[in-house]
């Protein structure tokens, strides 16, 4: 085995914490076909031939997104697509993940309904946790295509269910649709009910999308936020204040964000000063996993292991969770 493998190798078993990922776009296809099948629900135009998901563009993305958690019908499908996800997110040595998880895919964004899918959500991330060793945390999303009305009821589903689980707000979809400033009462509500707040910014468009997510909304992470590079000001403005962006490289690839590896600006930011973090956002539409982001950032950008370990501690230190919790990832980081 060769110098450079033996390093990889090494990279490649950290153990690693992964901020931004999405409940429903985390379902491994199979999953999703085997749940059809049982419902005889028909979504196979969402699929490739190769059983892959398969989609044209960001926009066809979120269509085909919606159209697969479909046959996630009821607490009992998501329970099993949570130890579904986060089987698989520890066996790519994940110790700790954040999930968005929409109450508009749980029972429409009724709070009685959403509180039984939580519960299943609940005891999914108990039992991966003993069985898998991985600790989760989910952040209730808003979805922004669906506007400021809608965003209203799934922050009151957040706020009726902040704790030990839910610790986090965010806001996802269409990044093209309306402003940031559109969903501050909905933000504001969660902040009042206690949790820790991110928004998807700068993925789509500009760094000005960033500066109104962090102004208008006081937001403390970025969901995606590689724009902001485009602005030097801005840059040092994040740097300056510690705005961590929720970076997935990856997918950021495939949806053609960039055009490759070498031209995406997570090396740019980190060495600027700017905290990033790692993560796959829905690794199987985007052929992801934890390991393969750190495989080809080692590639593209010549990271060593002492740079992995320090973006997992800067992303711990990052987490919606509690003190304690954050102590217990911080020492197996260390370990």
């Amino acid at each position: 085995m060769s110098e450079m493998s033996e390093e990889l190798a090494g990279i490649l078993e950290l153990p690693k914490v992964e901020l931004h990922t999405h409940y429903e776009g985390a379902a491994p296809p199979a999953f999703i076909r085997g749940l059809a099948q049982e419902k005889n629900v028909d979504i196979s135009k969402v699929f490739n031939a190769d059983g892959s998901y398969a989609f044209k563009d960001f926009v066809h993305f979120l269509s085909v997104y919606e159209a697969a958690t479909t046959v996630l019908q009821s607490p009992e499908d998501f329970k099993r697509l949570g130890l579904a996800i986060l089987e698989e997110a520890a066996s790519n040595g994940v110790i700790y993940m954040e999930s968005f998880v929409s109450p508009d895919f749980c029972g429409g964004g009724d709070v009685g309904a959403w509180r039984d899918y939580l519960a299943a959500m609940n005891e999914a991330a108990q039992e991966a946790e003993r069985d898998f060793g991985i600790v989760s945390r989910g952040i209730v999303t808003c979805i922004r295509h669906f506007g400021p009305e809608q965003a209203k009821t799934a922050a009151l589903c957040a706020a009726e269910t902040a704790g030990e689980f839910i610790t986090g707000f965010g806001m996802g979809g269409d990044e093209n649709q309306g402003s940031q400033r559109d969903f501050t009462y909905s933000f504001d509500m969660a902040r009042e009910a206690g949790l820790r707040l991110t928004t998807h910014a700068g993925e789509w468009r500009g760094p000005q999308e960033v500066r109104d997510a962090v102004a208008d909304l006081g937001v403390e992470r970025i969901g995606h936020g590689v724009r902001a590079c485009e602005d030097a000001a801005l840059v040092d403005e994040l740097a300056e204040k510690g705005v961590v962006l929720e970076v997935c490289p990856g997918s950021n690839v495939v949806l053609g964000v960039y055009p490759d590896w070498k031209s995406h600006p997570i090396d740019v930011l980190r060495r600027a000063g700017v905290p990033v973090t790692i993560s796959t956002d829905d690794p199987p539409f985007f052929h992801t996993s934890m390991r393969d982001e750190y495989r080809n950032l080692a590639s593209t950008f010549g990271w060593d292991q002492g740079v992995f370990t320090e973006i997992a501690k800067a992303s711990a230190k990052a987490a919606f969770c509690d003190e304690e919790t954050r102590t217990e990832i911080l020492k197996k980081l260390e370990a």
